[in-house]
């Protein structure tokens, strides 16, 4: 182990996390019952430049007016460098006290962007006397933020998560493409041709690399990684195949842009029963073979060790926070 050690971000579910326009008041409200871990009010992508102060209002109402339970509450602001960013902020934070959870920051580009909106936050909180520390999530789009992903995860104590967004994510690197994540029938190999000629097309994951450079900063820093956006809310299968990847890549969570997508990616990102209660056995393998010296053992014909208790670990204590819930 490292003599640094990584300090883990507030725990939170986050297996899903519901888009929600902050310029539909029915929407807000329906999101009130929503079984999504984590709800963000959006007043940035899905909220016309004409509509950004009623969103605005609308959102401040709505976290006055509905109970959102025991979801974690998050309101996107629009880019710092809109005239808009900062009375996201301010009125939120002020109108609405102490009923936000996080604040997720669009477009981070470098650490300063997270330092200015820290600053800002910071600011209001002890001018109303504030009692709920405000987290703060940031998504990964431009490839700036790509670039500089290291020191974004790591320029704020508020931070909580980094998200992977995948459509401005890529317009910035240019990419040829027009969809919301998926994947692209050009982005393929082809095997060598067999006796008769013939030659397969296997598809490949051009977003990849950037899931695993996400999370590795994300780990790296204590938060959690998320995945983002799938667009095609009327294809279930593809969204479930791409969360699958996320979730073996490492991230604990994805975006549901439409309600839908919501329970796919709870029970995606929840360990099955049968998952949980070989962990268990894991762990009473490994705790009756330390009683004994031992630092490995067998089970199943299988290798266990210390690095197999981690996983355990990890696996039993999400099941007793989903439990929670």
């Amino acid at each position: 182990m490292s003599f640094t050690v990584i300090e883990e971000c507030t725990p939170r579910l986050n297996r899903s996390e519901l888009a929600v326009p902050g310029s539909n008041p029915r929407f807000l409200e329906k999101a009130a019952g929503s079984d999504a871990d984590v709800v963000f009010l959006d007043l940035e992508d899905s909220v016309a430049p004409d509509d950004k102060e009623q969103a605005r209002k609308n959102v401040i109402e709505a976290l006055n007016t509905f109970d959102y339970g025991s979801k974690t509450v998050s309101i996107r602001i629009n880019g710092l460098d809109t005239h808009y960013m900062y009375r996201d902020i301010v009125d939120v934070l002020e109108q609405a006290p102490d009923k936000l959870d996080l604040i997720m920051v669009p477009k981070v580009g470098t650490a300063a962007d997270v330092y200015a909106v820290d600053t800002l936050i910071s600011q209001v909180e002890a001018a109303t006397g504030a009692k709920k520390r405000i987290g703060i999530e940031m998504i990964i789009e431009t490839a700036l933020g790509m670039m500089n992903i290291n020191e974004i995860a790591g320029a704020s104590s508020r931070n909580e998560s980094l998200h992977f967004g995948v459509a401005d994510y890529a317009a910035s690197t240019k990419a040829r493409i027009t969809t919301i994540g998926g994947p692209h029938p050009d982005y393929h190999v082809l095997t060598d041709p067999d006796a008769e000629g013939n030659r397969d097309v296997h598809w490949g994951d051009m977003w990849h690399y950037a899931i695993s450079r996400m999370v590795v900063a994300a780990r790296a820093n204590g938060l959690r990684a998320i995945d983002g956006p799938f667009g095609d809310f009327s294809d279930p299968d593809g969204f479930r195949a791409h969360t699958l990847r996320a979730r073996v890549l490492g991230c604990e969570g994805k975006w549901a842009i439409h309600p839908s997508q919501v329970d796919l990616a709870n029970d995606l990102f929840s360990p099955s029963d049968d998952d949980v209660a070989q962990a268990k056995r894991i762990l009473e393998a490994m705790e009756t073979a330390q009683k004994e010296g031992q630092g490995a053992v067998a089970l199943d014909g299988k290798l266990i060790d210390i690095a197999s208790i981690k996983q355990a670990q990890v696996l039993v204590k999400k099941a007793e926070e989903i439990g929670g819930r």
